[in-house]
């Protein structure tokens, strides 16, 4: 009896030890599956502000705030635009003072909390830019899909997908850039964004999915006069214009992708979104396994050989070693086995889909290159 009893008592531990990873597996997977649009990657550290005045702004010293380049920065309710590091200016040990360009809205004080982020612009292309826009909907396979539409005078259009932890607002970085080349662009909000119909699960599927919300802004471009598309997409909207490029009916409308930070690899991503919350090291490999299971996700290898075989369009990388989501290895693989199609531009000491940022001029020189064959 009490040898049946401890063999009970051993089975029901190690059942609820089974079930309490399993929960945890599934509760860590949540950092990519159920990442909100608009809000921090995990990865991203939370910094404090130390004070800010005319020019500049001091902030906790850290590797992001010592990044080259002008980005975003984002508080609760506030927003501003910071510049390169002002290593003349006066700050301690602990900090860091950048270069104040703007306020965007809100203010920061001293010991309020920000987070660096991508996005300079907040807004639309009309407020933001001074670009004269159209809302429109374009129809997909959930419902409408808002967007917005930059005319331009050429018959080659830009469709704009933003990634992981952002908005349509990122394409917002470029959409002066493009519109300047006369390219009419189009910026998709698609499924689980603000105003985009819901997920039937709730759930992110890395653009495995989401990309079918790619084909439909490809549908409503020709429709409206575009003879040939170029797909620019950022993290996981890089992975889902691959996989419209690869599968959708329209396919030979697209005459090029740009794919900044590229989500190519979803098991390593998810790893590392799960890591930087903190997950222990042993419930990792099940946080990959449950997203795998809840979202549908096809193997790593299987996707890469699809994009690898059925690519058929000048492409453009542009990608970093210091990405911490996406890894740089799976793009130098891409442009490896793919020379004749696709070119990699590697940009040193950027983060996540941040690629712009580090360096806009020399950014918009190679986009400048890349598109200038295809208008």
């Amino acid at each position: 009896m009490r040898t049946a009893k401890a063999t009970a008592a051993g089975l029901t531990a190690v059942l609820a030890a089974g079930t309490a990873s399993v929960v945890a597996g599934r509760l860590a997977s949540d950092a990519a599956l159920r990442a909100p649009a608009g809000r921090p990657l995990p990865t991203e550290p939370r910094l404090t502000v130390h004070g800010a005045g005319a020019g500049g702004i001091t902030l906790t010293r850290d590797l992001a705030t010592l990044r080259p380049g002008v980005y975003g920065l984002a508080g609760d309710g506030s927003h501003a635009v910071v510049g390169p590091v002002l290593e003349s200016a006066e700050h301690t040990a602990d900090t860091v003072v950048r270069r104040l360009d703007r306020v965007t809205h809100g203010t920061f004080a001293a010991g309020d909390a920000a987070w660096l982020t991508p996005n300079l612009y907040v807004g639309n292309p009309a407020s933001a830019l001074g670009l004269d826009h159209a809302d429109v909907d374009v129809p997909g396979e959930l419902g409408a899909l808002p967007a917005w539409f930059v005319p331009g005078h050429r018959d080659t259009w830009v469709i704009a997908v933003h990634g992981l932890g952002t908005t349509r607002e990122h394409a917002l970085n470029v959409m002066g850039f493009l519109h300047g080349r006369r390219l009419p662009v189009l910026a998709l909000a698609y499924r689980g964004d603000l105003g985009a119909p819901r997920p039937p699960d709730g759930l992110n599927h890395l653009g495995q999915t989401e990309w079918r919300d790619v084909e439909a802004a490809i549908r409503y471009a020709v429709r409206y006069g575009a003879r040939r598309v170029v797909l620019l997409g950022w993290s996981t909207g890089a992975t889902m214009v691959l996989r419209a490029a690869a599968h959708s009916a329209l396919r030979d409308r697209v005459s090029g992708l740009v794919l900044d930070s590229p989500v190519l690899g979803w098991a390593a991503t998810l790893h590392a979104l799960a890591r930087a919350r903190h997950t222990p090291r042993p419930l990792l490999p099940l946080a990959v396994r449950a997203a795998q299971g809840r979202a549908g996700l096809h193997a790593d290898r299987a996707a890469e050989a699809a994009w690898t075989d059925r690519l058929r369009v000048p492409t453009l990388v542009v990608h970093g070693p210091d990405d911490e989501v996406a890894p740089w290895e799976y793009s130098r693989r891409l442009a490896r086995r793919r020379p004749d199609l696709v070119a990699l531009h590697t940009v040193p000491h950027a983060p996540h889909a941040a690629m712009w940022n580090a360096d806009p001029e020399e950014y918009e020189e190679r986009l400048r290159r890349f598109l200038t064959p295809l208008m």
